[in-house]
């Protein structure tokens, strides 16, 4: 799908709480068009939440899902497209990404992560820790390791710990016109 094609998807990428699925909502609101969390399918689909998906079918289980979730996802046109955190770490994914839409990496400070994430009363409950550690060097590793991933699929980058949630919608659309 060519990138300025105004038909096609905005799909937001990034770690955990950088604003995906805010972002998502208001940029879908902004443009009339509807709204879609990988996430949230994921967990429909599965009937239980992902820190459960990952505790019964372990990480490739959850990945395999998620995989499956962005097929679907990206076979549409038109829409606005939160992705999860991991998203990126396959192949496959990454190279459909690039290809159903104008896809923008939301990015924040490691520190800014954390402290959103002990604010986030749905973290615990619902998403596991990915590394042995937990915690702020948790978070510090998974964004160096993800980082390449993130930047090679990203045809627009925006720090969403600098901005209010609305001024990063501005700075996506801004940039989507600019490719016009």
């Amino acid at each position: 799908m060519p990138p300025n094609d105004m038909a096609q998807n905005i799909i937001l990428v990034g770690y955990r709480c950088t604003g995906k699925t805010t972002v998502g909502r208001l940029l879908a609101e902004r443009l009339a068009r509807p709204f879609a969390d990988a996430d949230d399918l994921v967990e429909s689909r599965a009937g239980r939440s992902i820190k459960d998906i990952f505790a019964t079918e372990s990480e490739t289980g959850f990945r395999d899902r998620e995989s499956a979730a962005l097929r679907e996802l990206c076979s549409q046109s038109a829409g606005i497209i939160s992705t999860g955190g991991g998203a990126v770490l396959r192949e496959s994914n990454r190279a459909l990404l690039k290809t159903s839409g104008f896809v923008v990496w939301l990015t924040a400070a490691p520190k800014t992560v954390w402290d959103r994430l002990q604010t986030d009363p749905t973290t615990a409950a619902r998403r596991p820790n990915l590394t042995a550690t937990g915690g702020e060097a948790e978070v510090r590793a998974l964004i160096a390791a993800r980082d390449p991933l993130y930047r090679d699929v990203a045809h627009f980058t925006v720090a969403s710990d600098t901005l209010s949630p609305e001024g990063v919608v501005d700075a996506i659309l801004r940039a989507r016109s600019a490719r016009e």
